[in-house]
């Protein structure tokens, strides 16, 4: 009878989890049980696994609503019901329609209309029902001699399970209309009673009525939903059969390995030989070689991609041109891809430039079908906080009064309605809220999606199916990861500069000749890395430096060991410690040794665990990576990781190995693989920063002005404006004739484009590059206004950036002018082709003054940054001229320095105390770091970006020479002449930190 139950998939309506449906129903004695969630199939799969753990016959459907209007409800009789419901209901959330009054004639479904359905369909399909609640029951007399009235089910909705979960039902319902708690009409809540009564009581309340529990009972019999989750539900074969696609894999991984290595190297032919097996084996073929496709596509389409990852440990992979990463180099294991004995399955992380990534998704859709292809869902989940809001808004709670109790909770327990919601938020944790698109995930099916999911159209325009990715691996789908990162963006835009400035074509995938460089080497070991991928934040450029770091290798391990929590669980220092000095490593066992030498003992890498794991302690290769994934948090049942455990301990004593070695080793891994990362994935990374330095080794300025234009690199434009500069290059403010929407270079000049000017109408700048390319350049100033239909407020922005600096008219003149022009009704005539010049109007003007710091001040309220130098913004006389260029030569003295803040980055130390990092640039425009410890920084703290006076003291550490602070102050600006007569801080500057 229960046959219509919502579980917390019905989106801000179910009060209850799908674990938690399952055990109610188990304990009222229920023997089958049929999940509907509201225009939702997420949660089928999840039931489908609780309902036989505890040996109920699972039944599925939907519940279609109109908002709350309810139309029907469908239930599957078999997988082929499940494909009809779900791609009815997917063509009508793609269509944004109302569903129809009666529900299409389906084959292998029932459907079941409320009691309102007497009314509005008067003959039923052989497959439809109505639903009649035991609280409806007195509705009934009118209709008995109704013809569908022999096809009445008895039925009962399950929404919540007591009064508890009722009150939240009602809180979920106010949060998704968005009323006030006490405004929720009744009529978009569900019925008190829909909670799960006894099977016996339920009978009873339908005696009277026999007809309809044989109905019932019959329609339930008739539902025999089964589901293969070990089956494989990927596109199964690439060619038109498993044997071409052994055939063609096997032929682009020989034909790659010629280009890749010497082939005569048995080693790389065994590698090859072992890991076709293996994907053989797992009919893992069409993945390799649809992988291939793609990229080939993107190749071909003159794209670039990094394939990173786990993927990056197969040599197959590498030879097809997946990755660019060499596994025997590395010593990489393909086990950590494709394992035996893990049930998750692999996946290929496949980066390509943020603004190609649409493209390269709209293939798959058009390769194999938009009924076969879907991106994977995430959910969008409550949590503490979050549901604390939330509530807070269905209560009429201020933000700000909010805000005050999650900073100070002691004080929520005085306020009535806070104490109502700290009761219920906490029931509210990993609700899902909404449906997103998860980071990258494709799914490509065999069959039919609509045998597992209804597809739901996203802004962006692609369909997402209605579970996550974990569902996905637990029904037998392996995703392909499509992501997009800026830092292929900022490659593929330099190397077509120096195509059309330089007429010099640059093969990015050198990388091998990249490495071997020796201009690349001394790039990177000057550490001159901003704007290249992954290694041009303060952080990694202060670990590369105590490192040395001058090869790929050593890349490699920064990349590595530069992730958060390394350096608070010491291993960080360890490892430079021991980089510099590795002749007095105590190892545990010469085994020990043996795996560990090339990284000092230190586990870095993923890879590292999963070699003591199988060398050490002798465990499978797929055993070690099962424990390397338990120990990182991917494992997800822990009765498993005992048993990995259990066998870690045996092995070594059957080894000979004590028990305090064995422990000891085994408390190494345990610390060790909860920070220790992929390092193929590292690996991969590592390319692209090589290719990025190659850019920036020969073409800094090509390269900068790239990653200027493709924006989103750890530095504010600002700064990468900065760097051109230090780089050689001429910046100069946008300009009416030279400037193009983006920024660009000609020589060592690097115009700014008009995407940086604030306020400035993209239709301006349309109606600018157009005209120009029409007609050609401007002539003047008056010129400009004869051709261009602008505004006086857009014209004034232009005046006053500068952009009719090079007619030779100052900008006060122009303003005048312009003022003179637009109050006067002006109107822009049709340019004439032939040539003819506007006679500019004479107008007497008084001699106007002019300060250079008007400039400024036009730069940063227009760019948010000024183009010169802003220590000339400095309000005060400079007490210090000194600089950071040779802070080795100051090591231990107090040295005070004036510094324009470039980032900052707090943190808090194992005490609950701020402390801070700093990175600034001095007056000879060269980098610096500063420490704030805590007690520098409680008294003297950051006031915001600008120009600082620093004190402090210069310490080292490896090598690396940083200013600890012991105070600072924020320097003043000269005030814009203008405006004001006395110097002003520049804290209403619109300027961001990055923390």
């Amino acid at each position: 009878m229960y046959l219509n139950c919502h579980s917390y998939f019905s989106l801000n309506y179910g009060a209850l989890s799908v674990k938690d449906l399952v055990a109610k129903a188990k304990a009222a004695g229920s023997k089958r049980l049929a999940l509907t969630d509201i225009n939702n199939v997420s949660g089928i799969f999840d039931f489908i696994k609780e309902c036989e753990k505890v040996d109920i016959i699972p039944i599925v459907g939907v519940e279609f609503r109109n908002g709350d209007d309810l139309k029907y409800i469908a239930l599957a009789k078999n997988q082929k019901g499940l494909c009809e419901i779900n791609k009815f209901l997917s063509e009508y959330l793609e269509s944004e329609k109302p569903f129809p009054q009666k529900a299409p004639p389906f084959k292998n479904s029932f459907t079941i209309y409320p009691i309102t359905c007497f009314e509005s369909n008067p003959t039923l399909d052989e497959h439809e029902y109505i639903g009649v609640h035991f609280w409806e029951l007195t509705k009934l007399f009118k209709y008995q001699k109704h013809a569908a009235f022999q096809k009445i089910l008895a039925m009962h909705s399950v929404t919540f399970h007591d009064k508890l979960t009722y009150n939240l039902h009602r809180l979920l319902r106010a949060i998704g209309k968005n009323v006030l708690l006490s405004k929720l009409p009744k009529s978009v809540e569900a019925y008190p009673d829909e909670l799960f009564i006894d099977m016996l009581t339920l009978g009873e309340k339908f005696s009277n009525y026999p007809l309809f529990l044989r109905n019932t009972a019959s329609l339930m019999i008739a539902c025999n939903f089964k589901f293969d989750f070990k089956a494989d539900k990927n596109k199964r074969v690439y060619t038109h059969s498993k044997e071409g696609d052994a055939e063609f894999l096997r032929k682009l991984t020989l034909d790659g390995a010629v280009k890749r290595y010497d082939i005569s190297n048995t080693k790389v032919l065994e590698r090859i030989d072992k890991e076709l097996k293996i994907i053989k084996e797992f009919n893992f073929e069409a993945y390799f070689l649809m992988t291939w496709d793609v990229i080939n596509y993107a190749k071909n389409k003159g794209y670039f991609h990094v394939g990173r990852g786990s993927g990056a440990n197969s040599i197959v992979a590498y030879c097809m041109g997946i990755t660019d990463v060499d596994p025997i180099e590395l010593n990489l294991f393909f086990e950590r891809f494709i394992n035996p004995q893990r049930t998750s399955p692999p996946d290929f992380d496949i980066d390509f430039s943020w603004d190609e990534r649409n493209e390269i998704i709209e293939y798959f859709f058009a390769r194999y079908g938009k009924e076969y292809v879907c991106l994977l869902a995430t959910y969008n989940t409550f949590q503490r906080n979050s549901a604390i809001r939330e509530l807070a808004k269905v209560f009429g709670l201020p933000k700000a009064e909010v805000d005050t109790y999650l900073r100070y909770p002691d004080k929520a327990q005085e306020n009535e309605y806070m104490r109502y919601i700290l009761k219920y938020a906490p029931l509210m944790d990993d609700f899902p809220q909404n449906l997103s698109i998860h980071a990258g995930g494709i799914l490509v099916s065999d069959e039919l999606l609509y045998n597992y999911t209804a597809l739901q159209p996203m802004p962006k325009g692609f369909p997402i199916c209605q579970w996550d990715m974990y569902i996905a691996e637990e029904i037998g789908f392996s995703k392909f990861d499509i992501l997009s990162q800026r830092g292929l963006g900022h490659i593929k835009m330099a190397v077509d500069i120096v195509r059309e400035n330089h007429n010099i074509n640059i093969d990015i995938h050198q990388v091998e000749k990249f490495k071997e460089d020796e201009s690349v080497r001394k790039k990177l070991q000057s550490n001159e890395t901003m704007g290249c991928f992954y290694i041009e934040s303060p952080a990694m450029r202060q670990l590369m430096w105590k490192l040395r770091c001058d090869n790929y290798l050593t890349l490699v391990a920064a990349s590595s060991i530069i992730r958060p929590g390394v350096a608070s669980s010491g291993m960080m220092k360890a490892y430079i410690e021991r980089h510099h000095n590795p002749y007095n490593i105590d190892y545990l066992h010469p085994k020990m040794k043996e795996l560990l030498e090339d990284t000092y003992g230190v586990m870095i890498y993923q890879e590292d665990v999963i070699k003591v794991a199988h060398e050490f302690a002798g465990m499978t290769l797929g055993e070690s990576d099962m424990l390397r994934r338990a120990m990182s948090g991917k494992y997800r049942a822990r009765i498993e990781f005992e048993k990995i455990v259990d066998k870690w301990f045996i092995n070594c004593k059957a080894k000979g190995y004590s028990d305090e070695l064995a422990k000891e080793v085994w408390r190494q891994v345990e610390s060790f693989a909860g920070y220790s990362f992929s390092k193929a994935h590292s690996a991969s990374y590592a390319v692209e920063s090589y290719q990025s330095l190659f850019l920036k080794t020969y073409f800094p300025l090509e390269f900068i002005t790239a990653v200027i234009n493709n924006f989103g690199g750890f530095y504010r434009t600002e700064f990468y404006i900065h760097e051109a500069k230090r780089s050689g290059g001429m910046i100069e403010a946008p300009d009416i004739n030279e400037s193009q929407f983006l920024t660009s270079i000609k020589g060592k000049t690097i115009w700014l484009g008009w995407v940086h000017v604030k306020s400035l109408e993209v239709k301006i700048v349309e109606r600018i590059m157009n005209e120009r390319q029409r007609n050609g350049r401007f002539l003047s100033f008056s010129d400009f206004a004869h051709r261009i239909e602008i505004g006086l407020d857009q014209l004034i922005i232009l005046i006053r950036l500068g952009t009719f600096r090079n007619f030779g008219v100052s900008k006060k003149e122009l303003l005048w002018e312009a003022h003179l022009l637009l109050h006067n009704n002006f109107k822009p005539s049709v340019y004439k082709e032939a040539l003819f010049e506007y006679l500019e109007p004479e107008t007497n003007l008084p001699a106007l003054s002019f300060d250079p710091l008007e400039d400024i001040y036009d730069e940063i309220e227009f760019l948010e940054f000024t183009i010169g130098s802003p220590f000339d913004l400095c309000g005060e006389p400079l007490e210090s001229t000194l600089t950071s260029d040779n802070l080795h030569e100051m090591f231990d003295k107090n040295i005070n320095l004036y510094g324009y803040l470039v980032t900052w980055k707090s943190i808090r130390t194992k005490n609950g105390q701020l402390m801070g990092f700093g990175y600034f640039y001095d007056l000879s425009g060269q980098f610096f770091d500063t420490v704030h410890f805590p007690y520098s920084l409680e008294k003297y703290p950051l006031r915001g970006a600008g120009i600082y006076y620093l004190s402090g003291k210069v310490v080292e550490d490896f090598g690396f020479y940083s200013i600890n602070i012991e105070s600072m102050r924020k320097v003043e600006y000269k005030p814009d002449p203008r405006s004001v007569s006395e110097p002003i801080s520049d804290a209403s500057l619109a300027f961001v930190i990055n923390d």
